[in-house]
């Protein structure tokens, strides 16, 4: 059986989302960056709160968007937006969650980027927590207005369509495409997309997977189109079945990695600096709960990528809290791998890895949390100069408390364009509202010199339940 963190005591549906890199073919008005949703040339971070209240609709969900620029983001500049907000599809409804998934891409091809927003709770037909996708559209003033993706009519009450979601031009021609998981089925929409109605050039089922919650995407093979890639549990299989599909300028094929164990977060980049994405899969799930695999307290697999794609016969690198060179012990619970995110914090063209343990106790104080950076390497991802951080870290804002969740989310982005991404994790329980925390990168590694937070208030939330920070945009 899956274990989520604490969010789910709030009944929320968080999912896990990957980086994205999307080829921009000569002429075509795509955005530079799929996350640069005002087009200043900033790439910008999307924050989602799908447990907060609007109006006196319970849990029905909003989007921060923290704008970056040259000093990063400040809680200053933002917009925050519910569905309740003008132009936007629907309406703030009890337990929506909307902001309960995110993914950016530039849809439409305008030129601004745009975000994908799943709310797993939305009722459709007289049907309870059904789920809906609505796509916000980027502009030079950021994001504004909102288009409810068509999906299919059959979907039954509680299957939460929108768990996964992840954008990225899968098929080369492009144009950003996206794939929506859910507990009935998962679908593909081919781009682009059009801004009045929401409709995708083309729309399909994934019969070859049916029923997923997480997702991920990236090019593992080199050939400039992303693959998708899937993870889900099966009664044979409790510790995950990975397969992905690949693009190969006919058709899909779908390759199963049989010896891969991973039953949720996908992550890709390219760890070893050799031109093509590796595969970072996650099983933050206990052995008790999953008939004996994984590890206590969780672990990762990086698949290494290639021509052609990973090698299958590889023996994947396996990283635990138990790792040498990892800081901390694998514990029951601690669900090490819960979050994940992929980018190069010093600058020297190797991606380095995030990893959020929401649940990690910490001095005493259980589930505060913590995030541990891992770096990469012309060898491939190496424990040498690993840190852990938390709230009790010197020069991270806050102290350490029950319940906080820190790293329930994370993101490595590059905010203020200096070359180096900017550690940006998640703390969905803090003071019963949730809060983020921004720590720099540098040529050295992070820093916590400068350390910035901003709290769900500060962000123009004045309600929330365990929520702002739950997702943050891949």
């Amino acid at each position: 059986m899956r274990t989520r963190s604490f969010l789910l005591a709030a009944g929320l549906l968080a999912s896990g989302l990957t980086p994205l890199a999307l080829a921009t073919p000569a002429g075509a008005a795509v955005a530079k960056y799929a996350d640069d949703f005002n087009g200043d040339g900033y790439r910008d971070l999307a924050v989602g709160a799908p447990g907060t209240d609007v109006g006196s609709a319970s849990s029905a969900g909003a989007v921060v968007v923290l704008y970056g620029s040259k000093s990063g983001v400040s809680a200053a500049n933002r917009s925050v937006i519910t569905q309740n907000t003008s132009g936007v599809a629907g309406s703030a409804e009890d337990q929506d969650s909307f902001g309960a998934s995110l993914a950016s891409a530039d849809f439409n091809k305008d030129g601004y980027a745009d975000l994908a927003v799943g709310a797993t709770g939305e009722g459709l037909g007289g049907r309870s927590y059904v789920g809906q996708v609505t796509i916000l559209w980027g502009g030079k003033k950021g994001l504004s207005g909102g288009t409810a993706l068509p999906q299919p009519a059959k979907i039954a009450a509680e299957r939460g369509y929108g768990q996964g979601l992840a954008a990225a031009d899968f098929n080369g021609d492009g144009s950003p495409d996206l794939t929506v998981t859910g507990q009935a089925q998962t679908r593909l929409y081919n781009g682009p997309f059009k801004k009045s109605t929401g409709d995708a050039a083309s729309a399909s089922y994934v019969g070859t997977v049916g029923s997923t919650l997480d997702v991920g995407a990236g090019d593992i093979n080199g050939d400039k189109a992303a693959e998708r890639v899937y993870t889900y549990a099966t009664t044979s299989d409790p510790g995950g079945q990975v397969r992905y599909h690949t693009y190969t300028g006919t058709k899909t094929s779908v390759v199963d990695m049989p010896q891969a164990e991973g039953d949720g977060r996908v992550v890709v980049g390219d760890i070893n600096g050799d031109g093509y994405g590796d595969l970072v899969l996650a099983n933050p799930e206990d052995p008790a709960n999953q008939g004996g695999a994984g590890h206590l307290g969780g672990q990762l697999e990086i698949w290494y990528g290639g021509k052609g794609g990973p090698d299958l016969t590889q023996t994947p690198t396996v990283v635990s809290q138990d790792t040498a060179g990892v800081p901390g012990t694998g514990e029951e619970g601690d669900y090490f791998g819960g979050a994940l995110s992929i980018g190069d914090i010093n600058g020297d063209t190797y991606a380095d890895l995030a990893v959020g343990a929401q649940n990690e106790g910490w001095n005493g104080k259980r589930y505060a949390g913590t995030v541990t950076v891992l770096y990469g390497s012309a060898a491939g991802l190496t424990t040498k100069g690993a840190k852990a951080y938390s709230q009790d870290t010197a020069g991270v804002p806050g102290t350490a408390e029950t319940q906080d969740g820190f790293g329930g989310a994370v993101r490595l982005i590059d905010l203020d364009k200096n070359g180096k991404a900017e550690l940006v994790t998640a703390a969905p329980g803090e003071d019963a509202k949730g809060a983020l925390f921004v720590l720099g990168g540098t040529a050295s590694g992070l820093t916590t010199k400068g350390a910035k937070s901003i709290s769900a208030a500060n962000a123009g939330l004045k309600a929330t339940a365990y929520s702002f920070g739950a997702q943050l945009a891949q």
